[in-house]
């Protein structure tokens, strides 16, 4: 199966061209909802393909070690 990579649909909580706050938002959101529905559940992964569409992977790489660390300044 190949990958089709997808942009993220519009969101209208975030109606500018700076989408930074999607970005991050749609971060928390996949990680807030793993922690409540569970790895790899379907609707989970939404947040994630919008995430990683829209994110430098530097970002999510940075992100991701300080949520190891427990240094993330995040609420999930």
């Amino acid at each position: 199966m190949a990958y089709e990579p997808k942009t993220a649909p519009f969101d209208p909580r975030f109606p500018n061209q700076n989408q930074t706050k999607h970005c991050y938002q749609s971060y928390l959101d996949f990680h807030r909802c793993e922690k409540v529905k569970g790895e790899g559940d379907q609707v989970c992964k939404y947040f994630k393909s919008v995430f990683n569409s829209m994110c430098p992977n530097s970002w999510v790489e940075k992100w991701d070690t300080q949520r190891e660390e427990g240094t993330f300044a995040g609420h999930i």
